[in-house]
């Protein structure tokens, strides 16, 4: 085990500090999505990541490393762990960091295109169950419309290759579809699809939003994502198909949410039982967020540590300090921190990271998506900005009553 995650055991171990746990195993993947926010060459270098000569393969974490980082978080309580990346099949190690995090009593997702999928590797699945349906990204209904998406000739046949295998050993998945426009005529096939496997009891909705690149590393990739959005007015009409259930989730989300969140910047729980480990052995608050400040690198000596791994430091000292930051930019604390559709909109630190480079920079699309979403609801009259809005309260309990 790799001693900077190791920890002695002491007594903070009878609580659960940690429920959950993302470790992106690598950034590289075998396929190129046209809307991907992470992956990267195998010879790109990641900033200050003590890449080698190989590129990113050489200086992600090794098996041990990951293996500690398990080790840590089983001891602060955690029950789950999902293997993200990039393709973490790519990892010729995949398998004995996988028996790993099962020794130790975690359940594990893991989120894969399935085109990496042996046969070796479902009998390990079927024999020791990962106790959570693996989390499958499904480009689409036919060859043509998948690898219009992945870019990768051949996919498409190893992805079903890879779901044949799964299904063959009943072993559970779930399909995440995401809805582009160069695979927007398969949504119905692809909803069906997903209805009628039998080891797929409960599919996961369609991925509408498209994140910008998290490293920030090009701007002509991310105008490629922007062009590839669906257009606001058409975000609102996919989400409020069911409209019983659209309204019914909102009120939800309004009696929780709802309501001007002030200049704190932080409203959501990243940082405080859940915590992402990136493939550098770098500590985030969550996948997308990797704005220096709220990062804690692997380089970083703790001080004070004592018998403390890293990510009990991030948990319980380095992360409630980011928490405590508030807004500076005139802009959201004339706008998003006096408007009381908090609870419906996507705005948050790491979307204004990936959008602007800063933590507190108002993302436009998103403002105007919740917009249109509380027009829709009546929550809002034509014209009207939320910020502006003197009875919102009356609204709201009007809303949820």
């Amino acid at each position: 085990m790799a001693s900077d995650y190791t920890r002695t055991v002491t007594s903070l171990d009878t609580k659960s500090v940690l429920k959950h746990l993302d470790v992106e195993l690598t950034e590289r993947c075998n396929n190129d999505c046209v809307h991907c926010y992470i992956r990267k060459d195998t010879g790109s270098r990641i900033q200050d990541a003590g890449c080698g000569d190989d590129g990113i393969g050489s200086c992600e974490m090794t098996a041990a490393e990951v293996e500690g980082v398990l080790e840590e978080a089983q001891g602060l309580g955690c029950l789950t762990v999902r293997f993200t990346g990039g393709e973490p099949l790519l990892r010729e190690d995949f398998e004995e960091i996988y028996i790993a995090a099962r020794e130790l009593g975690l359940r594990v997702i893991i989120s894969t295109n399935a085109t990496l999928i042996t046969q070796e590797l479902a009998n390990v699945f079927a024999r020791v169950p990962p106790l959570e349906d693996l989390d499958i990204t499904l480009y689409g209904a036919g060859r043509e419309t998948y690898e219009a998406v992945s870019r990768s000739p051949g996919s498409f046949n190893e992805a079903c290759r890879g779901l044949a295998l799964l299904s063959g050993k009943t072993i559970p998945f779930s399909i995440r579809s995401i809805v582009l426009p160069q695979n927007s005529c398969d949504a119905q096939s692809l909803a069906t699809w997903r209805k009628i496997q039998p080891t797929m009891p409960d599919p996961l909705p369609p991925t509408i939003y498209l994140d910008l690149r998290a490293r920030r590393d090009s701007s002509t990739k991310n105008d490629a994502i922007r062009k590839l959005r669906m257009p606001p007015s058409d975000i609102v009409a996919w989400l409020s198909q069911d409209r019983a259930k659209y309204a019914a989730e909102h009120r939800g989300f309004c009696r929780k949410f709802a309501g001007p969140p002030g200049g704190l910047l932080f409203r959501c729980g990243a940082g405080t039982n859940s915590t992402c480990v990136d493939a550098y052995g770098n500590v985030q608050m969550c996948l997308l967020l990797r704005h220096p400040e709220t990062v804690l690198p692997k380089k970083q000596r703790i001080k004070g540590k004592g018998s403390r791994g890293r990510l009990e430091y991030a948990l319980e000292e380095f992360f409630p300090e980011v928490r405590k930051k508030q807004a500076t930019n005139s802009d959201y604390l004339a706008r998003c921190a006096k408007c009381f559709l908090n609870g419906l909109c996507e705005q948050c630190p790491a979307k204004s990271w990936m959008e602007h480079g800063t933590l507190d920079t108002p993302v436009e699309y998103y403002c105007e998506i919740t917009h249109l979403q509380a027009l829709d609801l009546g929550l809002l009259k034509p014209g009207e900005k939320a910020w502006q809005v003197p009875d919102w309260q009356q609204r709201l309990q009007a809303f949820c009553a």
